[in-house]
């Protein structure tokens, strides 16, 4: 330790910290301006210069590291005086227009004017600032309020890893730019200002600080479920922050997160239900419309049995909305035919990796993937599906020095930052995952206590691996073999791995394969062994893992518990016998077109556009005898309703969410639903008296019930109305209880183009289409095309393209990109105009097709 002195205070610090960091550790505040504690240091301002015994300048507290036997002043005329001139120094030319500036009431250089008794301007210069730079989206910069602190350009650079900003000419002509092309529209440089010179232009002028209302809740767009505070006014959200230090986090937000709430205040809300009289939507009181549902429901259960009424539900609804929704169709209307979007994807991993690894989610926290010594990237656009993500690998890459191995079908921004990218081809993952795996065992580098500790068959996995051909892998995969080699010695020698992976892999055709692939390859490198690294399966819907959790599906009741064994438990509990079989979101589909089930419930999700075969939905959705519609937004699955239920948005209403990292969070209200909207759980409830005949559930009770059956809940999870959060059972298996696979190898099908569906940039799910903020990024759907391909079929940028596979034929515009090998098209699927799905095949996000000019 370090033992030095700060205004005759005697202080203990480890080597490396700085003067700031002594301070603070006994309380003592030394001014700052650019200091922000989550990026490195500039020294910029200067504010916080302090007197260093023996030193013949004043010293900069924030980047001058403390020394052993240091005395450090860090009050005196001498200092004020300093303080008051280099502040003075940094308002020339800075302009007098706090009135209309949006930083006015939390402007730091404000409030550093008034600390440090800064009442004039005497210093006066040519005023050579740079115009406003009003043309980017969502953010004006106002260059003539910079103090060129730098914090902006640190944020992009370290914590978000896009550099998108930087510092354009020199001098006192210096002013902050940007590459649009590389930035995330995360709206961190604006978060982190501390004057007015980044402007969010959707905020602008709506509000002064203090008329804001704040309320503290989680942020349901991606499942990071990051902690942010709603400030609204008049019963609208006008912006979204969050806090440093405080938050799981650290204040860091996304595009999603920071510019997406508008979608809350679109013209598309639903705000009453809505009833269909004579091929016509009205609306109507909730009363008739709830006894419309209920009452046909009950009357096609009752005409042709429980198996004729399904029900999909959606990782939008909360955990308990969700566990409602099962109980709903289990208890009340004698069917088990429930699914959701996870059967295309998450839920198609969790299988795997709970049988495999008794796992039902991540591993471990996210804060981990950070700490790790090696980060494995496989099958997953971080950036775009769970920024969050993206922000522990780059401090694990950045700040620890953590080596990056990126295998992926496109070469996306952490491809371009990895120390070895893995392009690999599509249906090959469980070849390039096995191989990993063998090499680390080859070479002598495989966590051997663990496996002789954990894997029940640990013997036949090395000699499962031994027998892999690396050679017909470099074939099957297209990757080199010194690649590989360098790959699995990134992995081998670090003594702790994080593995990230997404839904290239989750959704593809070989899903179960490359993910029992991926389990072997964890096993063996050492990631689940230790309290650093983890497995981390990621899907970009907010509460996919709640949905999961409460065994929304045939096959699983709530808490992963197998629906057969199961059952009888379930059943005693809910005082009924439960229904046989069940069919899942395929054999949903199937039946509605054979004309066996008869009634659809849709809760939260819209098959037009979030599922597969999306065209047939639409044909089948046509021939159902009643269809119930619970959302949020208007859509084309709206109008086919015979009755649409108004709910709320997570911001509307309370409940819990399970983020990916097994986090349970309290929301809060921040607003109201708009108009007669109400909260799910206080529609499922009343649809629940109303069809089973027993009282209508509280939110506690729902909850209580959660705790005691599903059996996922730690008892500390009793407590979340008083808390923020809590944390699920701790990961830890029992000796000899997990189980490797031995993955039977198939070949990998030859195309001339295969087409890629997957996330796009800027949105989340369907929802944040109906943003205003996030359409001045993407407001429709685009098919990326490499150069290559797109000479080939003569199309250029901005051109259209059609595209046809054996489920259909789509047109859209055409962006050609970098990213994309030959032979590879892309897709994003969120988008109710592009509508790719409608030509997706079930049980596979990728697709051969043929392209034409269109």
């Amino acid at each position: 330790m370090i033992n030095l002195k700060i205004d005759g205070k005697d202080v203990q610090i480890a080597p490396g910290a700085t003067i700031l960091d002594a301070a603070e550790s006994v309380g003592i505040k030394i001014p700052t301006l650019c200091y922000l504690k989550k990026i490195s240091t500039t020294g910029a301002c200067r504010v916080c210069a302090v007197e260093v015994a023996g030193a013949d300048k004043t010293m900069t507290a924030c980047n001058t590291l403390a020394i052993d036997g240091m005395e450090v002043t860090t009050q005196s005329e001498k200092l004020a005086k300093i303080r008051r001139q280099i502040v003075e120094l940094l308002l020339v030319n800075h302009p007098l227009d706090c009135p209309v500036c949006d930083a006015g009431g939390e402007c730091d250089l404000q409030d550093i004017c008034y600390a440090q008794d800064v009442t004039r301007q005497p210093f006066e210069a040519e005023d050579v600032n740079a115009e406003t730079i009003d043309k980017w989206p969502l953010i004006q910069q106002v260059p003539n309020r910079c103090i060129m602190c730098e914090k902006c350009v640190k944020v992009c650079h370290e914590l978000i890893g896009s550099s998108a900003l930087f510092i354009n000419k020199k001098g006192d002509r210096a002013f902050i730019d940007k590459d649009l092309e590389k930035c995330e529209f995360c709206g961190n440089c604006v978060q982190v200002c501390p004057t007015g010179t980044m402007i969010s232009k959707p905020f602008k002028f709506k509000a002064r600080p203090w008329e804001l209302r704040k309320t503290a809740t989680v942020c349901t767009i991606c499942p990071a479920q990051c902690q942010v505070d709603m400030h609204s006014k008049q019963g609208q959200i006008l912006r979204v922050t969050s806090e440093d230090g405080t938050t799981v986090n650290d204040g860091n937000l996304c595009v999603g997160g920071f510019f997406a709430h508008d979608y809350l205040v679109s013209k598309k809300r639903l705000s009453a239900p809505l009833v269909k009289q004579d091929d016509r939507q009205q609306q109507a009181g909730w009363d008739d419309a709830l006894a419309l549902a209920a009452g046909e429901l009950v009357r096609l259960r009752d005409e042709f049995g429980g198996q004729a009424v399904a029900g999909l539900t959606s990782p939008r609804l909360s955990n308990e909305e969700n566990y409602l929704f099962q109980k709903l169709f289990r208890v009340g209307l004698a069917s088990n035919n429930i699914d959701s979007e996870a059967r295309f994807g998450a839920l198609r991993a969790a299988k795997v990796l709970d049988e495999q690894l008794k796992l039902t989610g991540a591993s471990n926290h996210l804060d981990r993937i950070g700490q790790s010594e090696a980060v494995l990237v496989f099958g997953s656009d971080p950036s775009s599906e769970v920024p969050a993500v993206d922000w522990q690998i780059q401090h694990a890459h950045l700040k620890n020095d953590a080596k990056l191995i990126v295998a992926n079908l496109r070469q996306d921004k952490l491809a371009g930052q990895s120390e070895t990218f893995l392009q690999y081809r599509v249906g090959s993952e469980a070849y390039l995952a096995a191989a990993l795996a063998k090499l680390i065992v080859d070479k002598g580098q495989a966590d051997k206590d663990f496996l002789q500790q954990f894997v029940a068959n640990a013997d036949e996995l090395t000699a499962y691996l031994a027998d892999i051909d690396l050679d017909a892998v470099c074939t099957a995969t297209g990757v080199e073999r010194a690649l590989l080699e360098e790959a699995a010695d990134h992995i081998g020698q670090a003594a702790s791995v994080a593995i990230v992976f997404g839904r290239d892999l989750t959704a593809s055709s070989q899903a179960e394969a490359g993910v029992a692939a991926l389990a072997n390859l964890a096993l063996v490198s050492g990631a689940l062994h230790g309290d650093k690294g983890g497995l981390f399966p990621i899907d970009e819907k907010g509460n996919m893992q709640g949905l999961l959790d409460a065994g929304a599906c045939p096959e699983m009741l709530p808490g992963f518990q197998n629906y057969e064994t199961a059952k009888e438990k379930f059943a005693a509990a809910w005082h009924t016998e439960l229904p046989e079989g069940g069919a899942d979101a395929a054999a949903i589909l199937t039946g509605i077109e054979a004309g066996n089930i008869r009634a659809l419930y849709l809760a939260g999700t819209n098959p037009l556009v979030d599922f597969p075969e999306s065209a047939r939905w639409r044909k089948a959705l046509d021939k159902v005898d009643f269809l119930v519609v619970q959302d949020i937004l208007a859509s084309e699955l709206t109008d086919m309703a015979d009755v649409v239920l108004a709910g709320a948005a997570s911001t509307e209403k309370r409940g819990s969410v399970t983020a990916l990292d097994q986090r349970i969070n309290n929301l809060r209200i921040a607003v109201d639903p708009p108009g007669e909207a109400r909260p799910d759980l206080a529609i499922l409830a009343d649809l629940f008296s109303r069809i089973s005949g027993k009282p209508e559930p509280s939110d506690a009770a729902v909850r209580q019930e959660m705790i005691e059956l599903g059996g996922l809940y730690s008892d500390v999870c009793q407590t979340l109305e008083q808390r923020s959060f809590c944390w699920k059972e701790a990961y830890a298996p029992a000796k000899q209880s997990l189980t490797a696979t031995v993955i039977k190898l198939t070949p990998v099908p030859e195309n001339e183009l295969q087409l890629l569906i997957g996330k796009s940039r800027f949105q989340f799910g369907s929802t944040t289409t109906a943003s205003a903020a996030t359409a001045e990024l993407e407001a429709s759907g685009v098919i990326e095309i490499s150069a290559e391909d797109a000479g080939k079929i003569g199309v250029a940028d901005g051109g259209r393209i059609k595209l046809s596979s054996p489920a259909g034929a789509v047109t859209g515009p055409v962006k050609v990109s970098e990213q994309l090998p030959s032979g590879l098209l892309f897709a994003p699927y969120n988008f109710a105009d592009l509508n790719i799905q409608q030509i997706a095949t079930t049980g596979s996000n990728s697709v051969p097709v043929t392209a034409a000019k269109a």
